[in-house]
């Protein structure tokens, strides 16, 4: 077996990042549509190659949002499997404080708009949530999970 081949055959989670943006009890989501369903998300998406986890977090927040932001720490990392898409997906999710109310613009056509929800609000969608990791980052969130920046490595 050649380095080439190395890997090739080994099972791959779906990577993805997803950002808990907050300000003053309320949490900035994302209205998008799923196989012709609404769906309720934070701003998340796939890491793309050669990207760093900060860089994938930055770019989805400004296409989802229109806001260019910076994270500041961790709330967690989870592993999730979807059995309805037999995909596995490897999430790494972010805060971000912000000290004043902004709205931004999606630049994604797959965002319908943002929206601020109570904590409260959100449960109320929870069937309309994209998955159970969103509300799940919410609470890891609210109960003071830190995990500093500098504890990303990487090698780009």
């Amino acid at each position: 077996m050649t380095n080439i081949e190395h890997g090739v055959d080994q099972f791959k989670p779906n990577c993805t990042v997803a950002a808990v943006i907050h300000h003053q009890g309320k949490f900035l989501f994302v209205e998008e549509q799923e196989n012709s369903k609404i769906v309720y998300n934070q701003p998340a998406g796939h890491l793309e190659e050669n990207e760093s986890l900060i860089t994938a977090i930055q770019r989805e927040v400004l296409e989802e949002t229109g806001l260019a932001l910076e994270p500041d720490y961790l709330c967690g990392i989870y592993y999730f499997h979807r059995p309805d898409l037999k995909l596995y997906f490897l999430r790494f999710c972010f805060v971000i404080e912000l000290e004043q109310w902004l709205t931004g613009q999606p630049q994604d056509n797959e965002i319908i708009d943002t929206h601020w929800f109570t904590l409260d609000q959100i449960k109320e969608k929870r069937q309309e949530l994209r998955s159970s990791m969103v509300l799940e980052c919410i609470e890891d969130y609210l109960a003071g999970n830190k995990i500093p920046l500098s504890q990303l490595k990487s090698n780009l």
